[in-house]
């Protein structure tokens, strides 16, 4: 995993690209961090790889101003209970093509670093695959989390931000909603990306994103 910092340009300090993590060259079948299988199927695509989704990056109107972030601060490990997520959180940067890093297995999370940490005000944004070479990702039933599921965030000092699902919605990745996403907020929020609907064989990615939006409790 690179140094977030030695990868994010200057103009996009604040930007978010995603993962059109949702979300899109890592889209292909290296892994679709934070992405699903087809909705139809109970078991990972025998021959996906995917990466996450990557957004594009958000234009300056939308894009949130940066809290800074303490090392006592930064997320560590996930728990999702209602959908059997327990995980570390790794960090995420961006590649030098502007797209969301993504993380190097199906097994950890990631927290894209140029946004604020969980419970911070702002959109913090967290991606994971939806499977991994065939394997169930982290995120592989986060279609299937609820309105109302607690999702648990431990950071480094060992305080926990917990957070209240709003909803869970689909979005084709050519239609990523960017001010949805990472349009400022007056209270600590979270979004998990990850990839969902049909698998495209030529492309060798999922079609669409599915996002978790959740509130500080």
């Amino acid at each position: 995993m690179k140094d977030s910092n030695s990868v994010m340009a200057p103009r996009s300090r604040r930007a978010i690209t995603a993962l059109a993590l949702v979300v899109s060259a890592l889209l292909t079948v290296v892994g679709c961090a934070g992405g699903q299988v087809d909705a139809g199927n109970s078991q990972p695509h025998p021959s996906s790889r995917q990466t996450a989704p990557s957004a594009p990056s958000a234009p300056d109107s939308v894009q949130p101003e940066k809290v800074p972030v303490t090392a006592a601060q930064r997320p560590v490990r996930l728990e999702i209970p209602s959908i059997g997520v327990d995980t570390i959180i790794i960090d995420l940067g961006l590649d030098t093509d502007g797209t969301l890093e993504v993380p190097p297995d199906g097994k950890a999370a990631g927290w894209y670093t140029g946004a604020p940490a969980p419970g911070e005000v702002g959109p913090a944004i967290i991606a994971g695959h939806v499977d991994w070479e065939g394997v169930a990702g982290v995120f592989f039933d986060l279609r299937n989390l609820e309105p109302g599921a607690d999702i648990i965030v431990t950071r480094e000092d060992g305080s926990r931000a917990v957070f209240t699902a709003t909803s869970i919605e689909h979005f084709p990745k050519e239609n990523f909603p960017t001010d949805v996403v990472y349009s400022d907020l007056d209270h600590p929020g979270l979004r998990i990306i990850t990839c969902g609907g049909s698998f495209d064989e030529t492309a060798r990615s999922y079609n669409d994103n599915i996002i978790a939006f959740a509130d500080i409790v």
